[in-house]
């Protein structure tokens, strides 16, 4: 016979113990993929300096910049490639910080010499100290330079926080100039991009997503990781029973390429959630596994893309193996075939300064040193 009285003291004490469960986990430090800790590879203390290149200008004027498409109809398809040269120009400074900071900090982490790390600190700090970035005065391709920016600076970033070997250490001020100004970048960012209609969330929104959630590694902050999560889901949401993202599809002939660039935000942030507890991959019936596998029979057969909206397909990106960087955490993710991975060992090392550096190095560390890198 059951003694309710023992029961009855027992069901609270229960349900205090998994609330607190629940909360512990919640409160537990938001971290990155076990591959973001690796050590350095080894300290260099020789009399040699690389130095340090001078830093770009801190861009802080209005974030209003000519598209690449400028000029083209609705399918924003059609390259211009006057307005993308005054794209490229007025931008130059922003993306020699983003290109140069995932440099620098691929450097330190193979060589370990501290005048890399410096120079990276001293770039970041300055551009943070002068509030770049920050303008509220921006139009649509302005906007999407901020989060670019922040993805490729934060995620270059939580290397050098998360590593076993500690590199901030001695640099903590720094560290916290910087991660106030990423914090407040992406709050600007999520303000940016929240509560677009479906109709206008595409891939810049999967890459706001994925800026918002490297940031939320970099700072630790739970907010910022639930409205990536959230973003995330939104974006799952829209990829078909076949695979494919519509509002990517009414991109004409670069259908498949841009179907190709939702992939990389989506499939970085899964990974981060998953190690955060947050298990994504079956969201949609597991969606981002039907993009994947689209894009890549869409690869070898790009009349599939065709045949869907009419369209002979641009190919030119996709000859890039950098753009295949997604291959990484998405093979993390999910079991790819024996076909994919030689597909994916064949492109190795996969270097891309918007996610942060050499994603191989991360995710695959045994065929780092593949047979080219991008």
């Amino acid at each position: 016979m059951r003694n309710p009285t023992l029961k009855s003291l027992w069901a609270p004490a229960l349900l205090s113990l998994a609330m607190f469960a629940g909360a512990a986990q919640a409160a537990a430090p938001l971290r990155p993929p076990q591959g973001y800790f690796a050590a350095v590879d080894k300290f260099k203390t020789t009399d040699k300096s690389e130095g340090c290149d001078a830093t770009p200008a801190p861009y802080t004027g209005p974030l209003q910049f000519r598209s690449k498409y400028e000029g083209s109809d609705k399918a924003r398809a059609t390259l211009n490639v006057q307005s993308e040269k005054a794209f490229r120009d007025t931008t130059k400074d922003i993306t020699t910080l983003e290109r140069g900071t995932a440099k620098r900090v691929m450097q330190f982490m193979r060589d370990g010499r501290p005048e890399q790390l410096d120079c990276t600190l001293n770039w970041l700090v300055t551009w943070a100290r002068a509030d770049a970035l920050m303008s509220k005065d921006f139009n649509h391709t302005g906007k999407s330079m901020r989060k670019w920016a922040l993805g490729s600076m934060a995620s270059s970033y939580i290397r050098l926080k998360f590593s076993d070997s500690h590199p901030l250490a001695q640099h903590q001020q720094e560290a916290q100039v910087i991660e106030a100004w990423f914090s407040k970048m992406a709050d600007q960012v999520v303000s940016d991009w929240d509560n677009l209609p479906l109709e206008k969330t595409n891939n810049h929104s999967y890459w706001a997503a994925w800026s918002v959630m490297a940031t939320s590694i970099a700072t630790n902050r739970r907010d910022l990781f639930d409205w990536a999560v959230k973003e995330y889901k939104v974006g799952v949401n829209q990829i078909d029973a076949d695979g494919y993202l519509p509002n990517e599809l009414k991109r004409q002939q670069r259908a498949l390429a841009y179907h190709n660039y939702a992939l990389p935000p989506l499939a970085m942030i899964a990974s981060f959630a998953q190690v955060n507890g947050v298990d994504l991959r079956q969201e949609n019936n597991g969606a981002l596994k039907r993009l994947g596998d689209r894009v890549l029979a869409g690869v070898k057969d790009p009349d599939q893309f065709e045949r869907k909206n009419g369209k002979e397909q641009d190919m030119t990106d996709l000859k890039e193996d950098m753009k295949f960087a997604w291959l990484e955490p998405f093979c993390s993710l999910y079991t790819c075939s024996p076909e994919v991975l030689e597909k994916k060992h064949g492109m190795q090392p996969f270097k891309t300064f918007r996610l942060g550096g050499d994603l191989t190095k991360v995710y695959d560390p045994s065929h780092e040193k593949g047979n080219k890198g991008s």
